[in-house]
C-alpha cells in the first residue's frame, strides 16, 4: 500500500513539543516495517530513510493550518505519489484534499485522523467550543470546517473510545452521518521511553518528584494545575518538576496565545517547583522522567488522548489524574481524583507507600503495551484497507 501522509507541524523549531510530528515519526517506520510505502508531506521530515518526504510550508498559525490548503500543490503531489491512501492529519483540510483527488483523477482512499477535537462536552452534554480555537469568534467556523472534513473522509480515525463517543455525538448534531467509517487507532508509544518498573529503585532521603510534562496552554487547564501545585508541595514530601516543552516560541504563536509563558512564570515562582527544559532532546527528556516518582495528568476538559501521559506510564510512572475525558477511560480508577485534597493524598501515598507505588507502576507500564508501534501500524493499515 502506498500511503501519502499529510502532516501539519505548528512548531518546527521544537519538534519534540509537537505530538503530531512525534506520532508520524514513530508510525511511519512501523508502517514501512509492515511493507507500506510511506511519503510524509510536512514542514519537517518524519520517519526514517525508507520514508519519502515532501517539504511543505509552515502554516504560520493554527488557523492557516485549517484554512489555507494549496490545492495546486496537493494535485501535483497526488499525481507524483500515486497513493492508495491519503491521510489528513488536519481534518479541516479534507475537503481540499478531496477536491485535489478529484482533479488528479485519483481513487485513493481519504482518511482523516482526528488528532485534535475542536470541541468538548459539558457534564450536562452541552457541546462547547474549544477556547484555543475561538479567537475573534473563530470557534464556530473551525467546528463547521471540521464537520465538512468528516463528511469528506472515507475513514475517520480517533485515538480512543472516549474520542469516538464524543465525535459520534458531535457529528450527529451537525448532521454528518459517519456510518461505518469511524475507527479507533491509538497513537504509538515511544519505545525509547519504555522501562520495566521492576528495575527502578526509590531514591532514599530525597523528596519524591512529581512530573508535569504537558504543554502549558491555558486551555489545558494549567491554571488549575498551578493551584494544585501549591497544595502538592505544601508538606514538603513532594517536589514538582514542570516541563517547559516549548522553549522560545515564534512571535506569530505567542501573539495568538501567550498563556504558556505566563503559566511557566507562575509555576517557576512556587517553592519546591522546578521548571526544566528538555531542550528538544529525547534522551534528556527520558532522563527527566526517569528519576521522578509519579506523573500528573492535565486538566484539559476535551482530552481525547495524552502522549505525555503515555510517556510517563511507559517509563513505569503511575499518573494521577482528574476524573474527566479519556483520562477516566485509561487511568486506573484508584489514581483518579475529584478534589485537590484527593490529589494530595494520592501524591503523598505514591511518595511514601512503596507497595502501593510498585503496584501502580506495574499497571501503568502494562497499560501501554497495546501502543507498541508495530501493533498500532497494523491497526492503522487495517483502518486504511
Amino acid at each position: 500500500m502506498r500511503v501519502l501522509y499529510l502532516l501539519n507541524i505548528s512548531n518546527p523549531d521544537r519538534l519534540s513539543a509537537d505530538s503530531g510530528w512525534i506520532f508520524a515519526d514513530l508510525l511511519a517506520p512501523a508502517l514501512a516495517d509492515a511493507s507500506a510505502e510511506v511519503t510524509v508531506a510536512a514542514p519537517a521530515a518524519a520517519g526514517d530513510a525508507r520514508c519519502g518526504f515532501h517539504q511543505t510550508k509552515v502554516p504560520g498559525t493554527k488557523y492557516r493550518a485549517r484554512f489555507s490548503a494549496d490545492i495546486d500543490e496537493l494535485v501535483a503531489l497526488i499525481r507524483a505519489e500515486k497513493p492508495d491512501a491519503v491521510v489528513a492529519n488536519q481534518i479541516e483540510e479534507a475537503p481540499a484534499i478531496r477536491t485535489a483527488l478529484l482533479e488528479a483523477g485519483s481513487d485513493a482512499l481519504l482518511a482523516g485522523y482526528c488528532h485534535y477535537l475542536p470541541f468538548s462536552f459539558s457534564g450536562g452534554g452541552q457541546l462547547l467550543l474549544d477556547p484555543s480555537l475561538n479567537d475573534l469568534g473563530m470557534g464556530r467556523p473551525v467546528l463547521l470546517a471540521f464537520a465538512a472534513g468528516l463528511a469528506a473522509c472515507d475513514r475517520v480515525m480517533v485515538h480512543s473510545s472516549t474520542a469516538a463517543s464524543w465525535l459520534s455525538a458531535a457529528a450527529a448534531r451537525m448532521t454528518v452521518d459517519l456510518g461505518d467509517r469511524l475507527r479507533v487507532v491509538p497513537a504509538p508509544r515511544d519505545e525509547r521511553l519504555v522501562r520495566d518498573p521492576v528495575t527502578v529503585h526509590r531514591r532514599q532521603g530525597a523528596a519524591a518528584i512529581g512530573v508535569y510534562n504537558h504543554r502549558l496552554y491555558a486551555h489545558y487547564g494549567t491554571a488549575k494545575f498551578v493551584h494544585l501545585a501549591r497544595d502538592l508541595v505544601a508538606s514538603g514530601a513532594v517536589h514538582l518538576r514542570v516541563m517547559d516543552l516549548f522553549g522560545q516560541r515564534r512571535a506569530a504563536r505567542t501573539g495568538l496565545d501567550g498563556s504558556p509563558e505566563r503559566m511557566r512564570d507562575q509555576l517557576a515562582a512556587l517553592p519546591h517547583v522546578r521548571v526544566v527544559s528538555d531542550r528538544g532532546d529525547r534522551v534528556r527528556y527520558r532522563n527527566l522522567l526517569a528519576d521522578a516518582r509519579f506523573g500528573i495528568a492535565p486538566f484539559r476538559p476535551g482530552c481525547p488522548w495524552s502522549m505525555s501521559v503515555i510517556d510517563c506510564q511507559g517509563m513505569g510512572l503511575p499518573v494521577i489524574a482528574p476524573r474527566l475525558g479519556w483520562l477516566s477511560e485509561h487511568i486506573d480508577p484508584e489514581l483518579c481524583f475529584t478534589t485537590p485534597a484527593e490529589a494530595v493524598a494520592l501524591a503523598e501515598r505514591l511518595a511514601a507507600d512503596d507497595e502501593f507505588h510498585a503496584l501502580h507502576a506495574k499497571r501503568a507500564h502494562a497499560s501501554t503495551a497495546d501502543f507498541a508501534p508495530s501493533l498500532v501500524a497494523a491497526r492503522y493499515l487495517e483502518a486504511l484497507s
